[in-house]
């Protein structure tokens, strides 16, 4: 059984950082698999922010890049989502996704084709 864990929302005022987390239990640590994050905002549909491929690869989408930074600690099954320099358009629920494929850049883009998610962590950024 895969399961996927977040933590680390809250609210923040522009400018601010937060880190979320996520606990991977589950065989969505094991290679093949891509980590990523996703946000969705009221209205909005889902969107990919940024993922790690089992490579080590990483893809972030455009509107974060330089911003946030996505990494993972192996000896802990934890993946993490550094966010810097927060504006009101961060506003989001997150969640911490798996999914098996290579091409994380590509599932970034397509969402539904995720395999596993959280339960979503709330960032507010006013």
């Amino acid at each position: 059984e895969v399961q996927l864990v977040e933590s680390g929302g809250g609210s923040v005022q522009a400018g601010g950082s937060l880190r979320l987390s996520c606990v991977v239990s589950g065989y969505a640590y094991s290679d093949g698999y891509c980590l990523g994050w996703f946000r969705q905002a009221p209205g909005k549909e889902r969107e990919g922010v940024g993922a790690i491929g089992s490579d080590g690869r990483i893809f972030y989408a455009d509107s974060v890049k330089g911003r946030f930074l996505i990494s993972k600690d192996n000896a802990k099954n934890t993946l993490f989502l550094q966010m810097n320099s927060l504006k009101p358009e961060d506003t989001a629920m997150y969640y911490c996704a798996a999914e098996y494929t290579d091409f994380g850049g590509w599932w970034l883009v397509h969402p539904r084709a995720t395999d596993y998610w959280g339960q979503g962590t709330q960032v507010t950024v006013s």
